[in-house]
């Protein structure tokens, strides 16, 4: 049986399958990357900008099936399908947009000649992306890497076989040209076949912690670049002056968003002990008004997990956390009325560092509310993770806010607003979050061989 199906998160029915690629046909589009490339490679920044456009066209134009597609597969809500598609479009603009500027050489002052670094491609590139935002993170890693003049593997989720299809499709539509952005349904051994190929000259990939350390073990023993998007358990720090209505507010989108599967949702809410029960009244109450809805309803703002692997899982360690003593403020769980992988969000205080659940990832609409002394005590308690992703502020001084920033541990920070993603600001983080950065100016500079020509009278 084939690794690749899809299985509707919302009924548990298995509604498709994909065959697993042979090793013949991995050794073939393999080859069919490295080919395209030659040309690719010299291929002008405008025709590439014109073709990544046409792509964005396409995504604007499909937007709606698109994100059908998604809350068939993984559960996500169409409403946010449709916005994920919408920032998909964006990214592949930006880059057409800027590439040019990115992408121009450097002068460098010499005392005799002249001096510049060339940023050039280096060739077949390997991604290997996750479920959970299924376009977005196939954009952020090729769209820059396509501009850079670098072709495409890109090894998809299993449970997203059909959105993985159907980025080929629009890639074909667009006028890509064959062997530039290649789909593979590969198994996990065949991936490590991949790394190893002389042929591919970096990797990158965006998914859990352990996924990381396998591929970054593959990847030093071949020598190969590697860029990690890994875990998070991003904290959302409100201070005793902040607009605890919009706190609130921004709290419940960060955390909730997506059903709670996102790497950088506000999974750890800081709040400062003299608002704290003002905040934990708003916000439980407005968690216990939340009602899980079909995904492929438009006012749907809670769908299903991903799968039931993933709702057993979250069910474990909340079991965990409540007998280890922590308090359950609202309770939720897998729903048992429903097929699939209902889960009811839920909300949680009193946990401490000698549970597991502290410095663990909870992948999932499960809320853990912490009590600080003071803003010291905050950053102490949002730094006290092995993740190092982003984080949220909620304060109205804007000193203090630049204050906590600084003291975060942390690769992104935002102020005022639950934690997002946009195609011109560089995404990553620091810690067991893993390195490199996608996104914005910094995107397209992780796959790039930084040429030094230099003219020596």
């Amino acid at each position: 049986m084939s690794d690749y199906q899809v299985t509707n998160p919302a009924t548990g029915q298995v509604e498709a399958t994909y065959p697993t690629a042979t090793d013949q046909e991995i050794q073939q589009t393999i080859e069919q990357a490295n080919t395209a490339y030659q040309s690719w490679r010299q291929t002008s920044l405008s025709e590439r900008s014109q073709l990544l456009h046409k792509v964005a066209d396409l995504y604007l134009e499909q937007r709606d099936a698109l994100a059908k597609i998604m809350a068939t597969e993984m559960g996500k809500p169409i409403a946010q399908g449709k916005g994920e598609i919408e920032l998909v479009a964006d990214i592949y603009r930006y880059y057409a947009d800027n590439a040019e500027k990115l992408l121009a050489p450097n002068t460098i002052e010499v005392k005799t000649g002249s001096a510049i670094v060339e940023k050039r491609p280096v060739g077949v590139l390997l991604g290997i992306m996750p479920w959970n935002y299924p376009h977005y993170q196939v954009a952020r890693f090729a769209a820059p890497n396509m501009m850079a003049g670098n072709t495409i593997l890109l090894k998809h989720a299993p449970q997203c076989p059909h959105t993985a299809e159907k980025i080929v499709d629009l890639m074909q539509q667009a006028g890509v040209p064959q062997g530039v952005y290649n789909n593979i349904y590969a198994t996990n051994d065949q991936a490590s076949t991949i790394i190893h190929d002389d042929r591919v000259q970096g990797v990158s990939l965006t998914g859990s912690e352990r996924a990381g350390k396998a591929v970054a073990q593959e990847a030093g023993k071949a020598l190969k670049k590697v860029v990690l998007e890994l875990g998070g358990s991003d904290a959302y720090i409100v201070t005793d002056d902040a607009d605890i209505k919009q706190a609130i507010k921004g709290a419940i989108s960060g955390r909730f968003g997506n059903t709670g599967q996102a790497c950088n949702a506000a999974k750890r809410l800081i709040v400062v002990e003299s608002v704290y029960d003002t905040f934990v009244d708003g916000f439980t109450a407005a968690v216990k008004k939340m009602t899980l809805g079909d995904p492929l309803e438009d006012k749907t703002f809670i769908g299903p997990l991903s799968s039931k692997a993933a709702a057993d899982n979250l069910q474990k360690q909340l079991d965990e956390a409540v007998n280890a003593g922590a308090t359950v403020l609202v309770e939720g769980g897998i729903d048992k009325d429903k097929p699939g992988a209902w889960f009811k969000p839920a909300v949680l205080t009193d946990v401490d560092a000698s549970m597991s659940v502290y410095k663990e990832e909870l992948f999932g609409p499960v809320a853990v509310i912490y009590k600080a002394k003071d803003v010291e005590d905050a950053i102490k308690i949002a730094n006290d993770v092995p993740f190092g992703l982003g984080a949220s502020i909620q304060t109205t001084d804007e000193n203090l806010a630049m204050h906590i920033a600084n003291e975060l541990e942390v690769g992104m920070v935002t102020i005022n607003a639950p934690s997002g993603s946009e195609a011109n600001t560089p995404f990553g983080g620091v810690k067991r979050s893993g390195f490199g950065r996608e996104l914005g100016h910094l995107g397209i500079t992780e796959f790039l061989n930084y040429k030094l020509i230099r003219d020596k009278p």
